[in-house]
C-alpha cells in the first residue's frame, strides 16, 4: 500500500504527534509499505531516525505571510523556495515566536478554508506532488486542524483520506470565542471528505465525535505504540529497602499549564512535609517554550519558598539515551495534566522501563491504567491527592515494583509500534473499502 502521511512539525520541539508520526510511518515501512511522511509547516523533530520526506510542504513563513497579506498569495518560485528551505525553517524555529491558538486563530482559519483560503498556492503544490509524483493508495491527515486539505486531496488523488484527532480540542479552547466557532463550523463541513477519523483513546474518540458531529461508525480508536529500543534493554535492579537514595519522582513532559507541572511541585511540597525533605527529590525533563519560562518560574519558587532548592532538578530536553537513563532514575512518574490528556506517550515510556505512574482520572490515564496496572489515579487538579498517592508508592516498594513490572510487560507485549501499525493498517483497509462504496454510488 502506498500511504502519504501529512504530518505537521511542531518546531524545534519533541513533540509527542511528531514522535507518534515518525514512529507509526517506520513501523508501516518495516511491515512493507510504502510510506511518504509529508511534513508540514516545519521539518519533523523526533527522538529517533527520522523517515519524513526532505521537503517541507506548507512552510510556515509563508503560510504565515499568506494568511496576512494577498502579495505573497502569488507564485514566486524562488522566493517560495526560499522561505520553505528546512534549514530556514530550522532557524524560525528556534526563534521566539508564539505559537499559543489564540495569536494563530487568523492563520488556522485560513488553512482550514483549504481551496478558498489564503493557502490555495500550498494546497495545489502539495496536491501536485501526491497526484503527480507519488500516488498514494490512502491519504492520513495528522490532524483534524488540516481538514481543508481532506476534499482537495481526495480529488486530486482519487484516495480515500483518514484524519487523525490528537488533541485538537484542547488548541480549539485556547481560540479566541469567535475563532473557535468558526474554526468548528469550517472543520464540520470539510470533514465530509474525510472516510475515517483515528483517536488514540476511546474518551478522545467521544470528545472529537462530538465536537466534529460525526457519527460514531466514522471514528475508530488506535492506541499509541512504542519502539521498544532502548526502552527494553535489562532493568538494574532496585534500591533495596533502607536505602539512603531519595524517593524520586519525575516529571517527563512539555513545561507548560497544561500539563500539570504545578500541580506536581504542590504534591511534592507536601509530600517532602510528610516525608522529610532528605528523603524525597523532584527530577523534571522535557522543553520549554520561551513564553512558558514564567509558569516555570513561579513553580519553582513554590518549590524553593518550601527549602526544597536542593531537592529539585530540572534538565531540559533530552534526547532518547537521555530519556531512557532519566526515566530509569526515578521511582514513580506523574505528568498531572489539566486537561483530557488524549495520547500519554511519556506515560508508556515511563512504565516501559518499569517505573509506575501516578495519573489524573480524566483523558487516556484511565484506559491504560486499567489496562497494564501500571499506575494510580489521581483527583484531577487536586495537588494533595496526588502528594496522597505518591506517599502511598513510597511507603510500599514492593507494590510498587510490582506495579512497574506490570506496566512493562503491557506496554512491551502490547502497546508496540508494530501492534499499531497493525490496527492503522485495518484502519486504511476499511477506508478504503468505504472510499469504493462512495465511488460506485456518486
Amino acid at each position: 500500500m502506498r500511504i502519504a502521511y501529512i504530518s505537521a512539525g511542531a518546531g524545534g520541539m519533541l513533540c509527542g504527534s511528531c514522535m507518534h508520526d515518525n514512529t507509526l510511518a517506520a513501523a508501516l515501512m518495516r511491515e512493507g509499505h510504502d510510506v511518504a511522511l509529508v511534513p508540514c509547516y516545519t521539518p519533523i523533530r523526533t527522538d529517533e531516525a527520522p523517515v519524513s520526506i526532505d521537503r517541507v510542504f506548507y512552510g510556515a513563513v509563508n503560510v504565515w505571510l499568506e494568511s496576512r497579506y494577498a502579495l505573497f498569495r502569488r507564485r514566486w518560485p524562488g522566493l517560495d523556495r526560499l522561505l520553505d528551505h528546512p534549514a530556514l525553517l530550522r532557524w524560525v524555529s528556534r526563534r521566539d515566536w508564539s505559537t499559543s491558538p489564540e495569536d494563530l486563530g487568523t492563520m488556522t482559519l485560513s488553512v482550514l478554508r483549504g481551496e478558498h483560503g489564503g493557502q490555495r498556492k500550498e494546497l495545489e503544490q502539495l496536491s501536485s506532488w501526491l497526484a503527480g509524483e507519488f500516488r498514494p493508495d490512502v491519504v492520513h491527515l495528522t490532524n483534524s486542524m488540516f481538514l481543508g486539505l481532506a476534499g482537495p486531496l481526495r480529488r486530486a488523488t482519487g484516495a480515500p483520506v483518514v484524519c487523525s484527532v490528537q488533541g485538537e480540542d484542547l488548541f480549539l479552547d485556547g481560540m479566541r470565542p469567535e475563532h473557535r466557532e468558526e474554526a468548528l463550523r469550517l472543520m464540520r463541513r470539510q470533514s465530509e471528505a474525510v472516510e475515517i477519523f483515528v483517536a488514540p483513546c476511546t474518551d478522545h474518540a467521544e470528545r472529537m465525535a462530538g465536537l466534529l458531529e460525526l457519527p460514531a461508525r466514522r471514528m475508530r480508536v488506535v492506541p499509541l505504540g512504542l519502539r521498544a529500543e532502548g526502552h527494553d534493554a535489562p532493568l538494574a535492579p532496585r534500591e533495596q529497602p533502607g536505602s539512603a537514595r531519595p524517593f524520586t519522582v519525575g516529571y517527563l513532559a512539555r513545561m507548560a499549564p497544561e500539563k500539570g507541572f504545578h500541580l506536581l511541585a504542590e504534591a511534592f511540597v507536601i509530600l517532602a512535609r510528610r516525608a522529610g525533605a532528605d528523603r524525597v527529590r523532584l527530577r523534571a525533563a522535557g522543553h520549554m517554550r520561551p513564553y512558558d519560562r514564567g509558569y516555570f518560574e513561579r513553580c519553582r519558587a513554590v518549590i524553593e519558598e518550601a527549602g526544597l532548592s536542593e531537592s529539585f532538578e530540572y534538565m531540559g530536553e533530552v534526547d532518547r539515551a537521555g530519556k531512557v537513563a532519566f526515566l530509569r532514575s526515578l521511582d514513580v512518574m506523574s505528568v498531572p495534566t489539566v486537561y483530557r490528556e488524549p495520547k500519554g506517550l511519556s506515560i508508556l515510556e515511563a512504565m516501559a522501563n518499569g517505573v509506575p505512574v501516578a495519573q489524573p482520572a480524566h483523558g487516556v490515564f484511565p484506559e491504560v491504567l486499567q489496562d497494564t496496572g501500571g499506575g494510580v489515579l489521581t483527583i484531577p487538579g487536586s495537588g494533595p491527592d496526588l502528594a496522597g498517592a505518591l506517599e502511598r508508592l513510597m511507603e510500599d516498594p514492593a507494590g510498587r515494583q510490582a506495579m512497574g513490572e506490570r506496566g512493562r510487560h503491557a506496554v512491551l507485549s502490547r502497546y508496540t509500534d508494530a501492534a499499531m501499525a497493525r490496527a492503522t493498517l485495518s484502519v486504511y483497509r476499511a477506508a478504503s473499502r468505504e472510499g469504493s462504496k462512495d465511488a460506485c454510488t456518486s
